[in-house]
């Protein structure tokens, strides 16, 4: 790092990349320097999109490039523990796309290794790092609603989706609930931590994929957290809190809010928006920003996005997939029944 800008690596060059650098590259504080990818062409074409200066067409190159200070993996989560692994390894500081990897173990593998080698390391949740979603998160925590009793969540796109699109494809993590469900966990996991037990239902699609799925969340509390995620029908990524003294409502695009409204028992409902000042919506930089924060701070990990939280939701997407039997290839076999509860039955396609 520099006084002045903090030098990013760039691996993968798909959709979600593209959506991040291009936030990133407006940062002031920021600087892409290298790009990798599996293709040197593909490598070549982003590299050209947003002036980047090196491209490697391979992933080893751009981990052992001693001039990036941080490398942001974008491959597919299938990837993550093999991409991450590979620059945590060279010494560099990863931030990892979500799902953080496949299941629980390779996340402890990456986390463990970040640890041991005083790297950073953090899941690219931008939903912990939104500014509204961490307003909504500090008045949940002030008890604004009270104890929370209830929480609600969901995501949706309607497709359809090819049997070729990794999306139905078991060898890339496919399925709504590592893309999609991950969303609804999470939020359930910021408001009231890992839980106690977990029920779930899904229809699979005729790889083994969860074409939608829905699971409750309950925690020793009393408090239960109801998730759903499709690859089948688009929803309205709503999602609500109730408690004891009231109830949280995020009508549309609750992991990048424009708006929430709190209401309370003898009192007009409370709309709360969104700063214009925070830039759009959908802006990646907030947690591109925590990244730099925390890395100019000699810190290994967010508070934002603590890997503790990172492990337990991948817990909790463990415990889901065990239950609606979605297993991917080269995983371990299932355990009889994990620390969330015995298997429930499955509701196939």
């Amino acid at each position: 790092m520099t006084a002045e800008s903090v030098r990013w690596g760039i691996l993968a060059t798909g959709g979600i990349a593209a959506a991040f650098t291009a936030d990133l590259v407006d940062l002031p504080d920021a600087e892409v320097v290298a790009v990798a990818s599996r293709s040197q062409a593909s490598a070549d074409a982003f590299a050209e999109r947003f002036g980047i200066e090196r491209a490697y067409g391979e992933w080893g190159a751009l981990a052992e490039d001693a001039d990036i200070d941080v490398v942001y993996v974008a491959t597919p989560h299938s990837a993550h523990r093999a991409a991450a692994g590979l620059c945590l390894e060279a010494g560099r500081n990863v931030l990892c796309e979500k799902a953080f990897t496949l299941n629980a173990r390779e996340a402890e593998e990456l986390v463990a290794l970040a640890r041991g080698r005083g790297s950073f390391l953090m899941e690219a949740m931008w939903m912990y790092c939104n500014p509204l979603v961490r307003r909504l998160k500090a008045m949940v925590d002030d008890g604004a609603v009270g104890e929370v009793r209830h929480v609600q969540a969901d995501f949706g796109l309607a497709g359809p989706f090819p049997p070729t699109h990794r999306l139905r494809d078991p060898s890339q993590g496919g399925g709504s609930l590592l893309d999609l469900g991950v969303y609804p966990v999470s939020f359930a996991h910021l408001l009231l931590g890992e839980p106690s037990d977990v029920t779930a239902r899904a229809v699979l699609s005729e790889e083994g994929v969860d074409l939608q799925t829905g699971a409750l969340l309950s925690w020793e509390s009393g408090a239960l957290a109801s998730v759903h995620c499709s690859i089948v029908g688009g929803t309205a990524t709503s999602a609500s809190i109730t408690g004891s003294q009231g109830r949280i409502d995020i009508p549309h695009g609750f992991f990048f809010p424009d708006r929430f409204v709190l209401h309370r028992d003898g009192r007009d409902p409370e709309e709360f928006a969104a700063d214009p000042a925070d830039g759009p919506r959908n802006s990646l930089r907030h947690e591109a920003a925590e990244v730099m924060r925390a890395l100019r701070a000699g810190e290994t990990e967010s508070p934002l996005v603590p890997l503790d939280g990172t492990l337990a939701v991948m817990r909790t997407l463990d415990a889901i997939r065990e239950r609606i039997g979605v297993r991917y290839p080269g995983e371990d076999p299932a355990p009889e029944a994990g620390p969330l509860g015995p298997v429930r039955a499955v509701t196939p396609a």
